[in-house]
């Protein structure tokens, strides 16, 4: 069974990389505002187990492989690293990465020189399609974001929303995204378009936040209180922005509600909602008007789930 969080519990690192090589390369990526497969494309050059590793080390016997797929458009090769599946990604790839997002400089020096003998040809690259241990290795997907969008559908529809579901596949800077998200929601208060209230608008996937404070919160709380900010004038309307697996970034809340009075009670409370955001400092927002969502773990990952009901 593979599911959420497989890439940092299923640790193998190549020879002359350590454990804490990996770490401070994975902390630098998220840092960085890094998506999930680049992150992986990393990961999977890095490991002796990941990009196939797995599937090499099993064989010749039968591999079958149950997936909760967390990773935007259920890439097999993205999912825990791909540890049972071909790796697409290349050395070159993640060279590209380092440049892309300009941290080559603060990436460990022992993977910086593991990534460039990879590159040369000096090392040997992860396992690619054609190999014939995947000849009996077997890849089942048993859950993703998009099987709990219908099912949160189905809820709204028997609860009378018109519901508009966007897309499973949301990826991009959380507070872009949450403002494009409440634009719709606006669209729907001021002319029904494209649905009539009541309405409920869905969205899934996995957005990024690039850091830039020292706050603390995590992106389902930093898309919320980006949300916030574009509230005034929509009437009735709440939003919840959260992880489904109930942790969201390093907080022990799942995410985070917003309504139509959120602004004024911050303003009450005297915060500021958007000094709070340029902080990257949601938690501490939240927290001090009593809207986390916290869950506690749920034992699973398909990504974020976002609701917006527009009344």
């Amino acid at each position: 069974l593979i599911s959420g969080g497989g890439s940092a519990l299923l640790p193998l690192p190549v020879d002359g990389v350590t454990l804490a090589d990996k770490q401070e390369t994975t902390k630098v990526l998220l840092s960085c505002g890094a998506t999930i497969q680049h992150i992986n494309t990393i990961r999977k050059h890095l490991s002796l187990i990941k990009g196939g590793g797995l599937a090499r080390a099993v064989y010749p016997a039968t591999l079958v492989t149950l997936i909760l797929s967390d990773v935007v458009g259920d890439d097999l090769d993205t999912i825990a690293s791909g540890p049972c599946v071909p790796d697409s990604t290349s050395f070159a790839d993640c060279k590209a990465i380092f440049a892309r997002y300009g941290i080559e400089q603060l990436i460990p020096p022992r993977v910086v020189n593991y990534i460039e003998a990879g590159v040369a040809g000096r090392v040997p690259e992860t396992a690619k399609a054609g190999e014939v241990f995947f000849d009996k290795a077997h890849n089942v997907v048993v859950a993703s974001n998009f099987n709990a969008l219908l099912a949160a559908r189905n809820r709204a529809d028997a609860l009378g929303y018109q519901v508009l579901l966007l897309s499973s596949m949301i990826e991009g800077e959380t507070r872009e995204v949450a403002a494009f998200h409440m634009a719709i929601a606006r669209e729907i208060a001021v002319h029904g378009y494209p649905l009539a209230r009541p309405a409920c608008i869905l969205s899934g996937g996995e957005t990024t936040v690039t850091i830039r404070g020292t706050g603390k919160g995590g992106r389902n709380q930093e898309f919320a209180l980006a949300a916030a900010l574009n509230t005034a004038g929509l009437g009735a309307v709440v939003l919840l922005s959260a992880g489904s697996d109930g942790n969201d970034g390093p907080t022990d809340a799942a995410g985070a509600f917003v309504d139509e009075t959120t602004g004024q009670r911050a303003l009450s409370a005297g915060l500021d909602p958007q000094s709070s955001l340029d902080e990257n400092d949601s938690y501490s927002f939240f927290d001090r008007l009593g809207d986390l969502y916290i869950t506690g773990p749920t034992n699973t990952n398909v990504m974020d789930l976002r609701i917006i009901l527009v009344e």
